[in-house]
């Protein structure tokens, strides 16, 4: 009894290759047609140099021949294919027809190793967001000075009405011999603020010396001439002259 082994054969991983350089008027089937024959391959992607240019071309015929890309992005589905053209092609003249526009441009391309087309669409993704975001921003700003200069437009416009219809009036009482409520040339009235001022504080106080009256003194003279002294008593007399004595020296001395 025979035993057939089977053997399984694995399931090749694809294998992504970048392009590093598209030349003039190369697009996805020029690509394609180019690279089937030395292995198959799935999905092929070319960013374009401009890409706003790139959608207004989608709905004018003719013009997709137009159409330049920077880089680009090709899967075989193989990795041991992609590996294998991309020694073998790299820094090669792509040939062809001596007549193709192509015949003396070189291929530049380079195997991605642990690259899926996974990460490329998510980047592109990112990209595509970033750039619509931007594309927001701009807009909304163009907006907002759109509405500024239409707004400044509508109020020149009622002050333009507002001096004709002043003109017209004007014109009219003049006609009519009636002086007119505001002359044409009018000077403008130039406004002065005045503030109240406030009288000057002298910096310095000249300050006042201490003196006695004139009454005190007089009392004094006259108490002491008159010997109404001597009949005091001992104790009152010795506090009027510690109060009288020092002031009167005093104001001899002042």
């Amino acid at each position: 009894m025979d035993v057939t082994k089977t053997k399984k054969k694995k399931s090749s991983s694809p294998g992504v290759c970048y392009l590093g350089r598209i030349p003039p008027r190369m697009d996805h089937k020029v690509v394609r047609h180019m690279l089937s024959p030395y292995g198959e391959l799935d999905k092929i992607y070319l960013v374009p140099r401009n890409p706003t240019a790139q959608v207004k071309n989608r709905d004018r015929p003719g013009k997709h021949q137009m159409d330049s890309y920077s880089e680009g992005w090709v899967e075989f589905k193989d990795k041991r294919v992609a590996k294998r053209v991309a020694n073998m092609l790299n820094g090669e003249k792509i040939g062809g027809k001596k007549r193709s526009a192509f015949y003396y441009d070189l291929w530049n391309i380079k195997y991605l190793s642990k690259f899926k087309w996974d990460d490329l669409t998510g980047e592109i993704a990112f990209k595509n967001a970033e750039r619509e975001q931007k594309m927001a921003l701009e807009i909304s700003i163009a907006k907002k000075e759109r509405d500024f200069y239409l707004n400044k437009v509508d109020e020149s416009r009622k002050l333009t009405a507002i001096e004709e219809r002043m003109k017209k009036k004007r014109k009219v009482q003049e006609e009519s011999g009636t002086t007119p409520d505001v002359p044409v040339d009018q000077p403008k009235m130039k406004v002065v603020r005045q503030f109240r001022q406030k009288t000057p504080v002298a910096d310095s106080v000249p300050e006042k010396k201490p003196s006695l009256s004139r009454d005190l003194l007089s009392g004094c003279s006259t108490f002491t001439s008159s010997g109404g002294a001597e009949k005091l008593n001992t104790k009152v007399k010795d506090v009027v002259l510690s109060c009288v004595v020092p002031a009167c020296s005093c104001a001899l001395s002042s």
